[in-house]
Order: structure tokens, then C-alpha cells, then sequence
């Protein structure tokens, strides 16, 4: 298989707080798009696409699929034919996996256990980046965040990574590390998007403060600022379908979004841009973002996102606009 010559020219690559691993800006994710939501063949189609457009890291954890891990094995059996040393691969565990007390949240156990499972479904000895996908009330900090060393000293994971770990729990791992001279956090996966903009006082304070590389799940808020639902609910998207497995469901598109939506989808089409263009660029806008992580459910989508680049400054009043319309 030959891919496109010019792919690492299509794709700026940042640099993930002080380490040495860079990522592209846009990331692609096999959370709903895949594993078992598309065939092989159509999700071949969709990774070689996103690799031709210089998207070289691929997000996964171990319970996407329609089934938990399918979308690891489905993508294990199209990474045969893709150049393994120029991936950046990801997994996470941290959600329910398997019943019983040691298939969730955040012991030792079920991390290291995980992690064994997540390389057998890929197929590989390692993956780049290990997440710790949830933070764990009940197990001690230090249980978990030992946990990501360990895998990292193994040599099953190249680097450690926090998701859904709000401050003073953010904070409160990365000094962890630091004073127990264990693997740094070297990348934190939160929720963010131009409507929910909770992270903006709960991780990227302290991602900027510590030098720690973000990427962004959720970027389009699950279809909603990818122009959805501008005209309300239709008949077979993922929120009348309600595929489950954390996918939006109906009831979360409510009136009040579809109208701040339709007000964004305005500013957008001033900058000649689409929705889905414009929510992405403005998270690029901040350097502090490394990357934004979106799903595709075909090539040609991947090519209209991938298309956030070529637009990537805001104006003053712009910003403002955008601020006034997600109020």
C-alpha cells in the first residue's frame, strides 16, 4: 500500500507541552465512527484517508466499539497494512469493561489488565500514549498514577496520559509525579467545545502552567457544532439513534442549543467557513490545545474537517461574536 507523498506537508504538527512528541492538529478517534458502527472495509477507507491527509495519531480506548474493544480489533487488523513506526496510537481504560470488581474505574489492576488487553486487539507490544480515561474517587491517587509508570517502564506505553481528570485532581497527579520522580503526565484528554467550556478553569490553567500537551474529544459537541441539528432531531442521526456507549442522546439537544448552534452556524458561514470548520479552529486558536481529536464516519468528511487549517485566525470581534452567541 503507498500513501500520499505529500502527507506531512498537509498537516502542522505541535509539539505536546515540553516533550518531544508531536502531534498533528487534527487527531482522529475510533470511539463511534468505528468498530462496529462501519465495516472493515469502510473504516479502512476512513484511516487510510486521514493518513494521506497527514493525520498520523489514532485515539482509542478499551471499550469503544458497538461491543467493548471491537474498535481496537477492527483497527489491529487494518493496522497491518500502515507504517506502525509512523503512528502515534492511544488507548485509555478507565470505564466499565468487563463485570466484576476489577473491570472499571482506576486500581492497579484493571489498568496494567487493560493495558494487556488493549495491545492484544491492536497487535502491537506498545502503544504511544497510555490514559488513566477517569478519575477514581475510591482508589488512592497514587495507585493509579503508578499504575501509568509502571506501563511506561515496561516499555507498553511510551507515554502517560490523564482524561476526564478535573482540577484539583489534574494538579494533584502531575505533582505526584514529580515528587515521586515517576513517568510525567505528559498529555491530558478532556471534553471541550465551543459549548461546553468547562475545561477553560478545570485543565487548561494548569496544562499551560506545567507544560502538558491537551487534545480535545468532543470537539464538534458529538454532531451538534458539526451542523446537525440546525433544523432540530433528524430521522437517523447518532441522537435519534442513541447508539449508547456515552453517544449524545436526544434529549441533550435541546431547543436552547440548536439555537445557539444556528447562532454560531451564522458566524461561520461570514467567515466561509462551515459549523464544523470553524468550532475546530477556534480550539486550535489556543496554544495550549495541541490537537482536537474528531471522528469520521466517511473519507469526505475527514477532508471538510481537515479544511478547520486553512482558516485558523480570529478577529477581536469575531471572538467576541462567538463568546455572545454561545452565551
Amino acid at each position: 500500500m503507498t500513501f500520499a507523498p505529500d502527507r506531512y506537508a498537509r498537516m502542522p504538527y505541535r509539539r505536546c507541552g515540553r516533550s518531544g512528541l508531536q502531534l498533528p492538529a487534527v487527531s482522529l478517534g475510533g470511539w463511534h465512527a468505528i468498530g462496529g458502527y462501519r465495516d472493515d472495509q469502510a473504516s479502512r477507507r476512513i484511516f487510510f484517508a486521514a493518513f494521506d491527509l497527514g493525520i498520523t495519531h489514532f485515539d482509542f480506548a478499551n471499550n469503544y466499539g458497538r461491543q467493548p474493544g471491537e474498535s481496537e480489533a477492527l483497527f489491529g487488523r487494518i493496522l497491518k497494512d500502515m507504517p506502525r513506526h509512523e503512528l502515534v496510537i492511544s488507548s485509555k481504560a478507565g470505564y466499565r469493561m468487563w463485570p466484576g470488581p476489577y473491570g472499571d474505574l482506576g486500581s492497579r489492576k484493571y489498568l496494567i489488565e487493560s493495558c494487556e488487553q488493549s495491545l492484544t486487539r491492536l497487535g502491537v507490544d506498545h502503544v504511544d500514549i497510555f490514559y488513566s480515561h477517569r478519575f477514581d474517587p475510591d482508589t488512592p491517587l497514587e495507585e493509579t498514577i503508578g499504575a501509568l509508570d509502571t506501563l511506561v517502564r515496561q516499555g507498553k506505553a511510551l507515554y502517560a496520559g490523564l482524561s476526564n481528570y478535573d482540577d484539583p485532581h489534574f494538579s494533584a497527579a502531575v505533582a505526584l509525579t514529580r515528587a515521586r520522580s515517576w513517568a510525567p503526565i505528559t498529555i491530558h484528554q478532556p471534553r471541550y467545545n465551543l459549548i461546553d467550556r468547562k475545561p477553560e478553569t478545570t485543565v487548561l490553567p494548569t496544562a499551560g502552567r506545567e507544560n502538558i500537551g491537551t487534545i480535545v474529544f468532543s470537539p464538534l459537541a458529538q454532531g451538534v457544532l458539526a451542523g446537525r441539528y440546525l433544523d432540530g432531531i433528524p430521522a437517523g442521526s447518532r441522537a435519534a439513534a442513541a447508539p449508547g456507549n456515552g453517544a449524545i442522546s436526544e434529549g441533550a439537544v435541546t431547543p436552547a442549543i440548536i439555537e445557539k448552534s444556528r447562532r454560531l452556524n451564522a458566524i461561520a458561514q461570514r467567515r466561509g467557513q462551515t459549523l464544523a470548520q470553524m468550532s475546530l479552529a477556534w480550539l486550535l486558536k489556543d496554544p495550549r490545545v495541541t490537537s482536537v481529536l474528531i471522528g469520521a464516519s466517511a473519507p469526505e468528511q475527514l477532508a471538510e474537517n481537515v479544511k478547520c487549517l486553512d482558516k485558523p485566525t480570529f478577529t477581536a470581534e469575531e471572538l467576541v461574536e462567538i463568546d455572545a452567541a454561545c452565551a
